[in-house]
């Protein structure tokens, strides 16, 4: 067992969802709190709310995608605490929603940008504080979609599917390198979020076309799918964190995916677009 009690904590994407969850949650079992978002209102939220708990916490706006922005962030970070112990690279955007025949290179850069490529820049920029550490902890947060593919998310299932590989190989590294970190990859099921709305909105503001199919499939999977508060997600991340688990399955739809793809790699792209158009079509 591990507690997080003391522990200085990094967790990005704080300014709202399962992020602000997690450093609330931290913040609570006594954790010192540094927090990023690119969204600087949601962030001064977050830290406020880990103050009035009683916790340090150090807050700064960060563009995960921003590979320099991120290293000068650990550095930062490190000089405001002396050492960093749990690094939780939590920032994502649900992706366009769109088929591969609709999606542009943009589209791709943006969402493996942030959901990949901001794991990759927090994890090599802070690793080497966390083995300085001697008992340091990488949490990256994977997907559902990180176990099993769906139709219209090829850019959100590559770079989930990603996140989880890149983590497998870390780990890999740490225990054969003898290194004194724990290392685990978390796949959240159906957590009641703003991740689907805000990609809407997203594509709004760049002018891309949005159907009337998109904003049907956007409301069902916030009514039908995204069912799990977030603060009780995050309870179950930290108690796996702290239970020094590899692996974190959060909910039970993510656990039905798991042992659904395992049993059957060949039926489970039929099963799943069945139940998409049973479930999310307008």
């Amino acid at each position: 067992m591990s507690s997080v009690c003391d522990k200085v904590a990094v967790v990005t994407g704080a300014g709202s969802g399962i992020g602000r969850q997690l450093a609330l949650e931290l913040a609570r079992r006594g954790a010192r709190l540094a927090v990023s978002d690119i969204n600087e209102s949601g962030l001064a939220e977050t830290a406020g709310q880990i103050t009035a708990i009683g916790a340090e916490v150090h807050a700064a706006p960060l563009d995960v995608s921003d590979r320099a922005a991120v290293h000068a962030y650990a550095t930062t970070v490190v000089t405001q605490f002396g050492v960093v112990h749990q690094l939780y690279n939590n920032a994502g955007v649900a992706g366009l929603g769109n088929t591969v025949l609709e999606n542009d290179e943009a589209a791709y850069d943006r969402t493996l940008g942030i959901n990949l490529f901001g794991v990759i820049h927090g994890t090599t920029a802070f690793l080497p504080h966390l083995i300085a550490s001697g008992d340091g902890h990488v949490v990256n947060l994977s997907s559902l979609n990180g176990i099993m593919a769906q139709a219209r998310s090829s850019d959100y299932c590559a770079s989930k599917f990603a996140v989880r590989g890149f983590t497998e190989s870390l780990r890999a590294e740490m225990l054969l390198d003898n290194h004194p970190v724990r290392v685990t990859v978390v796949h959240p099921g159906g957590v009641k979020t703003n991740i689907a709305t805000a990609s809407l909105a997203y594509a709004q503001q760049q002018g891309r076309a949005v159907s009337q199919d998109r904003q049907a499939r956007v409301r069902n999977y916030n009514d039908k799918l995204l069912k799990m508060p977030a603060d009780q997600a995050a309870r179950i991340v930290v108690n796996g964190v702290e239970a020094g688990k590899p692996r974190i399955l959060v909910g039970s739809d993510v656990k039905a995916v798991d042992l659904m793809v395992r049993l059957l790699p060949r039926l489970y792209p039929r099963l799943t677009v069945l139940f998409e158009r049973r479930t999310l079509s307008g």
